[in-house]
């Protein structure tokens, strides 16, 4: 796997989370799957930036995106 396909997977595995906690609080039960869910996008984050030569600024990961999209589709 690439880092940069690990920094998008983990970016939008974290976003998908953010919804799922708010729901659980709202109807006032315990989010389960949701901090499970935090912790993979969050690590995979944390892999792909220390791990590649120079890591990742703010201002590349839009181009990060599109690149593993176009990769993907492409």
């Amino acid at each position: 796997m690439s880092y940069d396909l690990a920094l998008v997977l983990g970016i939008v595995i974290a976003g998908f989370s953010t919804p799922a906690i708010v729901s659980a609080f709202s109807d006032s039960r315990a989010p389960r799957a949701a901090p499970l869910m935090v912790l993979m996008g969050g690590g995979l984050i944390a892999w792909a930036v220390m791990e590649k030569p120079g890591g990742y600024t703010m201002d590349q990961i839009p181009g990060v995106f599109m690149k593993v999209v176009r990769d993907l589709v492409g």
